[in-house]
């Protein structure tokens, strides 16, 4: 080795930097970070380039051009081509549960009856370096089948004979890792998560008869879905595993990807395992591509439902394109959790799942997402019941083609004082227990995640910034908003005393992060960026 190339070594090299964990050994080790290391170097400045060319489709719509399919792709979409088939495994989808890869949760959900789990390392996950390796821990456990977990009840949970197949959901590209560094820079998120997840796992599982499966997150651009497509297959070739045998399914859930499905599968079409309508990532998308238009006020959360034309369009749109290609078109979340002391309420909330679960097995999805195990037989005897083969697939198009114009209708209805108390409930209460370490969070009989907290702040942004108004007549100002926040935050202290200092200061952060998101001249692109500054998680080690 020459002097020069044994300096770039050690320039290059990774760096872990974070409080020691019980399980590092196992997860950081030499060989890993290597290989992380050489994503960064072939795939690190290309992502920064990508992220570079985010908010074209914004300034389109601010300049009053009316966005449309790409035309420098239109061969792409008038072509005739398909994705690779499905695994054997994987062409029946029905119910895929989600949720955060905590212990429990990685074994529960995988004993759930769901035909996939998706172990979630961004939208349900707050990414403490502990956490974070931990979760990384238990899917390497749950892989090779010795994952358990004992509760402080002491009851015991062990994995089942048949558990779900297995996909991982690595951060958007947009994230960093703070503490995986090369020099004083950070390291993709993506990267380092897909990166340790695959060294680890990727020939265990051909091993063991299956194979790694993801789903990417947060991709607004085919040239995102490419630069992904590029990182599997590298990894393939590089752990001598046989090209096309890891399968990705790609969220759906910004409006410029909308524009761009047939592209984002012509990508990954030897990798690809179809789209997913992430429909609250979409919805916050949505606002945010019009944040600079005065006259765009969305109504209420609680009005924007998939019956409202424009989500509505957005799932023909991704039944009919998956369909197209021989791909899976999934459906969206069913964040409704069990409301054990109010039988009447309860019957409410199953019935507007299987009222949902309906629409989506009608309109020709081939699955759906449930956030909590009990929603699982629920969603699974609606889909046996429109859906009697693996999926819908080859089912033939009963619908004219999606307008672009279509997607892009806006909503209409009131903006009420109960919706701005709501988005101030559902925001403070999420961040408050993410800076805690909790990702996934029951409010209210519904399980919220970063990206339903997306909605609500961005909202609260948008009308307080363009002259919003309620219903009951009062404007919807920095006064109105710190009102409810001051009125949350008393409610959320008062209700664990017994945990009221460490709440107390948690409490208080969120409700600084939160005034500060939404009471600033400019919308922040991702809540969780400022966030992440501020997340407590025993930063020191240096190795």
């Amino acid at each position: 080795m020459t002097r020069a190339h044994a300096r770039r070594t050690a320039v290059d090299r990774i760096h872990v930097v974070g409080a020691a964990g019980p399980r590092d050994a196992e997860v950081l080790t030499r060989e890993a970070l290597d290989f992380l290391r050489e994503l960064d170097r072939d795939f690190g400045p290309r992502r920064s380039d990508l992220l570079a060319r985010r908010g074209a489709f914004r300034a389109a719509i601010h300049s009053g051009a009316r966005p449309d399919f790409p035309p420098e792709t239109a061969r792409v979409r008038s072509g005739d081509w398909r994705v690779a088939p499905p695994p054997e495994e994987m062409r029946d989808r029905r119910v895929e549960i989600t949720g955060p890869v905590d212990r429990k949760m990685v074994v529960n959900a995988l004993n759930s009856g769901a035909s996939v789990y998706m172990a979630d390392f961004e939208d349900a996950h707050s990414p403490t370096w502990t956490g974070t390796v931990l979760g990384q821990a238990n899917l390497m456990d749950a892989i090779r089948r010795t994952i358990d977990f004992t509760a402080s009840d002491g009851r015991e949970y062990r994995l089942s004979d048949h558990p779900a197949v297995l996909m991982a959901r690595p951060r958007g590209w947009h994230l960093t890792e703070r503490h995986l560094t090369i020099g004083d820079r950070a390291i993709s998120a993506s990267l380092a998560d897909f990166g340790l997840f695959f060294h680890h796992n990727a020939r265990e599982l051909l091993s063991r008869g299956t194979r790694p499966y993801f789903y990417l997150p947060k991709i607004e651009h085919y040239l995102e879905a490419r630069l992904w497509n590029d990182v599997l297959t590298a990894a393939e070739e590089r752990y001598g595993i046989p090209p096309g045998t890891t399968r990705a399914t790609v969220l759906i859930e910004t409006l410029p990807a909308a524009f761009q499905m047939d592209e984002i599968l012509y990508e990954l079409r030897e990798h690809s395992a179809g789209l997913n309508c992430g429909r609250w990532d979409y919805l916050f998308s949505f606002i945010k591509q019009y944040r600079d238009e005065p006259r765009v006020l969305f109504p209420d959360r609680r009005l924007l439902t998939m019956t409202t034309p424009f989500l509505s369009a957005y799932s023909r749109l991704l039944v009919q394109t998956c369909h197209r290609r021989g791909a899976h078109a999934m459906g969206g979340m069913a964040a409704q959790i069990p409301i054990k002391n109010d039988p009447a309420a309860n019957e409410r909330a199953i019935a507007f799942v299987v009222a949902d679960k309906e629409r989506e097995a009608r309109a020709g999805h081939d699955g759906t997402w449930v956030a909590h195990p009990a929603l699982v037989p629920v969603a699974r005897e609606v889909f046996d019941r429109y859906m009697p083969g693996p999926n819908q697939i080859d089912r033939p198009p009963s619908l004219p083609p999606v307008r672009p114009e279509e997607l892009l209708e806006l909503p209409q209805g009131p903006i009420t004082e109960d919706g701005v108390r709501r988005n101030v409930r559902v925001a403070v209460r999420y961040l408050e227990a993410w800076f805690r370490g909790t990702g996934c969070v029951p409010i209210d009989q519904l399980m919220e995640d970063a990206a339903t907290v997306e909605i609500a702040r961005s909202q609260l942004w948008q009308w307080m910034h363009h002259g919003g108004a309620t219903t009951e007549g009062r404007p919807v100002d920095a006064a109105l908003f710190r009102a409810h926040l001051a009125t949350e935050v008393r409610l959320l202290d008062a209700e664990l005393a017994s945990e009221k200092a460490t709440r107390s200061r948690t409490s208080v952060k969120a409700a600084r992060l939160l005034d500060r998101v939404v009471t600033g001249p400019e919308l922040e692109e991702f809540i969780t960026v400022p966030a992440y500054r501020e997340l407590e998680d025993g930063r020191g080690r240096i190795t």
